[in-house]
């Protein structure tokens, strides 16, 4: 019996793209939390030692090959040094007692563009008041900011379905050039006993931000945001698909960024197409209930 949930943990990681998603999106709630099947080892392994198991003791380097096949180099340090440009997103939390602290904080970071979710227009001045003396250029689409220390030309929403700008579009002007900047705060997801991982919404917003970064003429795009889901949930395929995620191509761990008390989930995410990502990590936490992440760029003829 040990041995057969050996296997079936392992083939649960395999074949998670086969979970369905018609009865609560429950493939996707199993993709967002995917790297915590782990936490199955250790009690397999207890067990076996117990029952004094060798079968179960051979079955367990199954799931466990296959999880370190899957997310083994995710603990490799693969952070570079130096890079073009260093970018930061957050979702700064509607309801964040202290906005010019947080917004303090990420100044300090010394990002070159810094890219805000969830902001609501009573705070709003206090986050222009304390970004604006390191960054002279600045946007606000809706409840999606971008500050940037370089020029910002063409700024525009971004129509992701939902009724209201939750989703940019920005030109930000470079020494080395132009980069198209997306930023974005798609729908939040719910898990509820009766109905399962509701996202309904969230997919469809996903599939409208696909289109439109899918449009951009300019070769160089980031995309900056809180898209409640990770990489390995399939309702981002539209985004995920043609971008590359600076945690997995040069980053140290999971980056996890939520809660922030306790993150369990990278649910925001710092996305390029057309630069080379250099570094990514976790900043500091602020008193957000999500943790900032950044990224430093090169342009990609430097490889």
């Amino acid at each position: 019996m040990l041995a057969l949930l050996s296997v079936l943990v392992a083939a649960l990681m395999l074949l998670h793209s086969q979970v369905p998603n018609r009865i609560g999106s429950l493939g996707s709630l199993l993709e967002t939390f995917l790297p915590w099947v782990g936490l199955a080892f250790p009690v397999l392994l207890l067990l076996a030692l117990l029952r004094r198991s060798a079968t179960a003791l051979v079955a367990l380097l199954v799931p466990v090959l296959v999880w370190t096949g899957m997310f083994g180099d995710l603990l490799i340090d693969r952070r570079g040094t130096g890079g073009d440009l260093t970018v930061v997103t957050h979702n700064v939390n509607a309801q964040n007692p202290d906005p010019a602290g947080t917004a303090r904080l990420l100044a300090e970071s010394g990002a070159d563009v810094v890219a805000l979710q969830e902001l609501p227009k009573r705070m709003l001045v206090r986050y222009e008041t304390v970004l604006g003396e390191a960054y002279p250029h600045h946007t606000v689409q809706g409840t999606v900011g971008l500050w940037s220390k370089y020029p910002i030309g063409e700024a525009r929403p971004v129509d992701i379905g939902v009724g209201w700008t939750r989703a940019m579009r920005a030109t930000v002007t470079t020494p080395r050039g132009d980069i198209a900047f997306y930023g974005a705060h798609l729908p939040s997801v719910r898990v509820k006993f009766e109905a399962g991982f509701t996202a309904r919404q969230r997919d469809m917003a996903a599939d409208l931000l696909g289109e439109a970064i899918a449009g951009e003429r300019i070769e160089r795009v980031v995309l900056l945001g809180d898209l409640n889901g990770t990489m390995n949930d399939r309702a981002l395929a539209s985004v995920t698909s043609q971008m590359r995620s600076t945690q997995g191509a040069a980053g140290d761990g999971f980056g996890f960024s939520w809660p922030a008390s306790f993150p369990l989930a990278r649910i925001d995410q710092i996305m390029v197409r057309g630069v080379e990502p250099v570094s990514s990590w976790t900043l500091p936490p602020t008193t957000s209930d999500h943790l900032p992440l950044a990224a430093s760029v090169r342009w990609e003829s430097e490889r």
